[in-house]
């Protein structure tokens, strides 16, 4: 995808007629639903447009050499004129970071809370945009109305694993459409701002049309524990550690920061962040007041080094097991300032997102097999989630007394069992409306229903390059990873056509019990095969020629199927 700007009329400009008003909306989920990560929802009338959220995803484990992955935005590139601004929620990865990548194809304002767009900000400054970007800030205590076109924006607070996040409760000409984004009823949050359950029963009494909620955690019985579960359990920790504590968790989970650092404190001990979005996120939240440190136990990573064992924690990046992540590097030795063993007690504070267990499970391993105690989610209350059980996310629809709910936020199962909860809940399961990514949903004051399906995919990022990857470069990366790469070059004389001088063959990731005789033997039938051809065959038919023979006399085992690399040259004989 080529980044590109709005070339249409600014829509401060744009006249409004009688005929662009309509009492419908369309709903289009471009990622964020049947799937975890890339959220963002459109509404979209005649004329106007809003975005909620812009998130990105972590690649399947089909996807080698993928980084993140985006949502597809070239629908709303294609009516960049009607977007009106571009609403978050939350501050977390998969509802913010498509920003810096994706906002110069949908240029609008963005608005957000203090923290998500002091968050936001950093994102955009590494990617040399903040000159360009509006980010506008809300305060949802103040209980604002953000009009834009035919939408009014209400922000109502709710609680989540990281301060100020927000649902929006927004007027359309279908009437009045409610997204919790992702919440829990946290009775006890770390920032003691509990959610907006005054605002949640006006919007039931003024008549909610429409709720899209939250449902990954709907497999959860009962009410999904406070955060402060986990600092019960630093507590135990840091009690019990005898030297450094190393802990790992989401670079956006600030709540987790500022329990390490109120623990840290009771017992002395002296924090240093690692890894740079942990560390932006802690500057940013210092900042701003959502990080609180009277003690100033926060100390650079050099200080912390100085220290005695027993007096450090480190609050590192990895939790999911990234490989160029901070306890990925400590697991493998490869860390320029930590070595983990005797004595050390590494906390990995998150449970594996679903793909990732592999991954997670494999760097635990490392770390006990280095001699440091390991403390994960199979052992303590070192995480809780989120996101609402079951018990919560029924008192969402009691308060909101919804005429309809389109279920979002999980994978299928999760909307499979959320639309049975609705209806536990008393609401018609024909009024639980299941949708996929790209479905338009059209609603108006009657009806709801699905009347269109737009072609969404993903688009891949690997380092600094943004775009589709074919999947036939996966295959390669696939067979190269399972099978190997066999290159074989040789010169072929152009006067006479026949082989000149000995084929040079390199495998590499082949097994073979006698190598030098596969060799062999394949430098015979492929020196056979060109011989064999007309002096005047071109290059492109002898390389394909060649490998097709490498090919066959390799395959030995039906299962292996190596990538072929052949190289032919015509060279002129020294005659």
């Amino acid at each position: 995808m080529t980044a590109g700007q709005c070339h249409s009329e600014p829509h401060f400009l744009m006249e409004r007629t009688s005929s662009d008003v309509s009492d419908s909306v369309r709903v289009i989920f471009l990622g964020g639903i049947a799937e975890v990560g890339k959220n963002i929802l459109v509404l979209e009338t005649g004329r106007d447009i809003i975005v909620v959220d812009c998130g990105l995803g972590f690649p399947e484990e089909d996807q080698p050499g993928v980084d993140i992955v985006l949502p597809d935005v070239s629908y709303l590139h294609k009516r960049c004129d009607k977007i009106r601004g571009i609403f978050i929620t939350h501050g977390h990865e998969d509802h913010i970071g498509g920003l810096p990548w994706l906002w110069e194809e949908i240029p609008a304002p963005i608005h957000a809370t203090r923290l998500t767009a002091g968050l936001i900000s950093v994102k955009m400054r590494e990617r040399r945009l903040m000159d360009r970007v509006s980010i506008e800030e809300f305060d949802p205590d103040d209980r604002p109305a953000i009009p834009a076109g035919d939408f009014v924006i209400e922000p109502f607070r709710v609680t989540h694993s990281i301060p100020d996040a927000v649902g929006f409760g927004i007027t359309t000409p279908a009437g009045l459409v409610v997204i919790t984004g992702d919440f829990k009823f946290d009775p006890t949050p770390i920032d003691d701002r509990p959610a907006d359950i005054p605002l949640l029963q006006a919007f039931g009494d003024r008549g909610v049309r429409l709720l899209i909620s939250d449902c990954v955690n709907v497999e959860r019985e009962g009410r999904t524990p406070s955060e402060r579960v986990v600092g019960e359990t630093y507590q135990e920790v840091f009690q019990q550690a005898p030297g450094r504590i190393i802990i790992a968790t989401f670079a956006s989970l600030i709540a987790r920061v500022q329990q390490v650092i109120d623990t840290a404190a009771r017992f002395g001990r002296k924090v240093a962040p690692l890894g740079r979005s942990l560390q932006n996120n802690v500057r940013v939240a210092t900042e701003l007041g959502y990080l609180t440190d009277p003690e100033r136990v926060l100390v650079p990573a050099k200080v912390a080094e100085s220290l005695p064992d027993d007096e450090v924690v480190y609050v590192v990046t990895g939790s999911q097991g990234e490989p160029m992540a901070v306890l990925s590097r400590i697991a493998n030795r490869d860390h320029p300032r930590i070595t983990v063993g005797e004595g050390d007690t590494v906390v990995v504070s998150a449970t594996p997102i679903p793909g990732n267990e592999t991954s997670v499970f494999r760097i635990i391993d490392q770390l006990f097999l280095a001699g440091a105690e390991v403390i994960y989610s199979g052992r303590a209350r070192v995480h809780v989630s989120g996101h609402a059980g079951r018990d919560e996310l029924r008192q969402m629809i009691e308060l909101t007394r919804p005429e309809l709910i389109i279920p979002t936020h999980g994978e299928h199962r999760h909307l499979a069992l959320y639309a049975d909860l609705a209806v536990e809940a008393g609401i018609p399961r024909d009024r639980v409306t299941m949708v996929q990514r790209g479905d338009v949903v059209e609603l108006d004051a009657t009806s709801i229903g699905v009347v269109d399906q737009i072609d969404v995919g993903s688009i891949l990022v690997e380092g600094s390059m943004i775009g589709t990857v074919d999947s036939s470069v996966f295959a390669d990366r696939q067979s190269l990873s399972h099978d190997g790469v066999l290159t074989i070059a040789i010169a072929v004389d152009e006067e006479t056509g026949l082989v000149a001088g000995e084929p040079r063959i390199a495998m590499r990731g082949l097994s073979s019990q006698h190598p030098d005789d596969l060799a062999t033997r394949m430098a015979d039938a492929v020196v056979a095969a060109i011989n064999e051809q007309d002096i005047d065959t071109d290059v492109t038919e002898l390389e394909r020629l060649v490998a097709d023979v490498a090919t066959r006399a390799i395959r030995i085992d039906p299962r292996r199927r190596p990538v072929v690399i052949a190289s032919v040259l015509k060279v002129r004989s020294s005659s």
